[in-house]
């Protein structure tokens, strides 16, 4: 038997009967020879690691625009956690790691620079608007690797298309609003978990917030401080879908009332903020006026390595190009574009 078998086959010994076992993938939109190493999922995680839009997201925000601080989260350490989180429990529940793992790291490839900011203002530009999920499918179908995309399985694929959930319910409002495997819905709930902690450890480290600001009830609820907090839904998580014999990956009702009232929290107290509005304004003032200069000069944007042979329309063409920047190269590019550039004498 060769490396990758072996593993398939001790799958079956240690996965539950419900994980997406390795060997049943449906596959690829273009088949191709399987890794004689490694299995499907694993090569679907190592092929979202190497890409460049994985390498990007370190500088792009999570909640605070280019913080000054070594010990913020970026968009990157945000999907870490999210992946180290998802794969703590899949562990647990004995689901797919590897699986899970590749859902995790590539869920946000398609994030705008400057957080929902910049979501926010291509979805107000675009004609059918604009969603990062839809972009993250986007750029591993169609933009990684010069126009060929990953060429990941469908598995993955679906979870990275159904991993947001918005302000909306945690689990979605109905089945077919979640992800076709249990570890699709793992890292659904990992995303939420992730962000809410991480979000409200940044806010007071940054002073936006106290720790005594937070509402006594979700502080008891959930944990008086980060590993508390993270304690309390992951252990939830994992002993409520066990007890429901894997029905769905779910919190128990209790706990997802107090996640679900700490995000709410988190969108007025922190993300509504008039601090992080004002710098978010200011952002979004970038992307707007970069989208209408491309939209008036299409051709500039191949000096600055955009494709522009697809046959979609001009305006998608921008999108994709001002999604896939970095906060650092939208401002460094809106200041060449607009700013006066010192003369150079000869």
């Amino acid at each position: 038997m060769i490396i990758r078998e072996i593993i398939e086959s001790a799958e079956t010994n240690l996965l539950c009967e419900y994980a997406c076992h390795s060997q049943f993938s449906k596959g690829r939109h273009t088949e191709e020879e399987a890794c004689p190493v490694r299995t499907i999922f694993q090569v679907d995680r190592d092929r979202i690691l190497h890409s460049k839009a994985f390498r990007r997201l370190k500088y792009k925000t999570q909640v605070f625009l280019a913080p000054e601080g070594d010990h913020y989260r970026t968009r990157l350490t945000h999907t870490l956690e999210v992946s180290q989180v998802a794969r703590t429990m899949a562990r647990a529940l004995r689901l797919n790691e590897d699986l899970t793992e590749a859902i995790a790291l590539g869920h946000d490839l398609g994030h705008t620079p400057f957080g929902h900011a910049g979501e926010r203002v291509l979805n107000e530009i675009l004609p059918d608007g604009f969603h990062h999920v839809n972009q993250s499918l986007r750029v591993v179908e169609l933009l990684e690797k010069d126009g060929k995309g990953l060429n990941l399985s469908r598995e993955v694929r679906d979870g990275i298309l159904r991993h947001s959930k918005g302000r909306g319910a945690l689990l979605g409002r109905s089945r077919k609003d979640l992800p076709a495997t249990l570890e699709g819905q793992l890292v659904r709930l990992s995303d939420v978990i992730a962000y809410v902690n991480h979000d409200l450890d940044d806010a007071i480290r940054g002073g936006l917030i106290n720790k005594n600001d937070v509402p006594s009830v979700l502080r008891s609820a959930l944990g008086d401080d980060s590993s508390q907090r993270l304690n309390t839904m992951i252990t939830d998580l994992i002993e409520t879908t066990l007890a429901a014999d894997y029905a769905t990956v779910q919190l128990s009702v209790p706990v997802a009332e107090q996640v679900t009232r700490l995000r709410d929290w988190l969108h007025v107290n922190v993300y509504q903020s008039a601090a992080v509005e004002e710098d978010f304004r200011k952002a979004s003032r970038v992307l707007r006026e970069l989208f209408e200069y491309f939209v008036a000069k299409p051709q500039e944007m191949v000096t600055y390595g955009c494709r522009c042979e697809e046959d979609d329309c001009i305006e998608i063409l921008i999108a994709d190009f001002l999604a896939s920047m970095t906060d650092r190269y939208a401002m460094n590019l809106y200041q060449k574009l607009f700013f006066p550039q010192p003369w150079k004498s000869t």
